[in-house]
C-alpha cells in the first residue's frame, strides 16, 4: 500500500539549462546534486548502461527531481499535454498576468493565454495558462480569482 507521497521527476535533455529554467526562472529552491551510475540505478530503472546526473529543485513541500541521462539515453519523447502518457504539474500564483508577462520578457514558451475557467464545484473561479520548460514538459500556472 502507498505511504506518503515522495517526489515528482522530469527527465531533462541538459541539467544545467533545466536548473536555471526552475531556480532562475520560476524562482524554485535548488535541492542537492548527485550522480547514479553502476549496477544498481541500472537495476532500478531497468535500463543497461543507465549513467544519470540527478539535481532536485524545491517549492515549499513540491520536490521536482530533474534526471538527465548522459548513459543509456533513450528518445526524446513528444510532451505535448494532449499526447496519451503526458504529464503536467501545477503551482498556485498571486497576480497571473503580472507573473506572465515576465515570464514572456524572460523567453518562457506558453501553450495557451491565461483563461478564465468557472469552477464546477462551487469554489473560486480560475485564471490557468500551460507554459513549457526547456524539453517542452507541461507546467499549469493557476491563479483563484473571484
Amino acid at each position: 500500500m502507498l505511504a506518503a507521497y515522495g517526489h515528482s521527476s522530469f527527465t531533462v535533455s541538459d541539467l544545467e539549462r533545466s536548473l536555471d529554467f526552475y531556480v532562475n526562472t520560476l524562482g524554485m529552491v535548488m535541492g542537492r546534486r548527485w550522480e547514479r551510475v553502476g549496477p544498481e540505478i541500472e537495476g532500478v530503472t531497468g535500463v543497461a548502461g543507465a549513467r544519470l546526473k540527478m539535481a532536485s529543485v524545491q517549492l515549499g513541500d513540491f520536490t521536482l527531481e530533474l534526471i538527465q541521462y548522459v548513459g543509456g539515453a533513450g528518445v526524446r519523447l513528444d510532451p505535448r499535454i494532449n499526447n496519451v502518457g503526458a504529464a503536467h504539474i501545477a503551482f498556485t500564483v498571486k497576480d497571473i498576468e503580472k507573473l506572465c508577462q515576465e515570464l514572456k520578457r524572460k523567453g518562457v514558451r506558453f501553450y495557451g493565454t491565461p483563461t478564465r475557467l468557472k469552477n464546477l464545484w462551487g469554489g473560486p473561479d480560475i485564471v490557468g495558462v500551460y507554459i513549457s520548460d526547456p524539453d517542452g514538459a507541461t507546467i499549469e500556472l493557476v491563479e483563484a480569482v473571484r
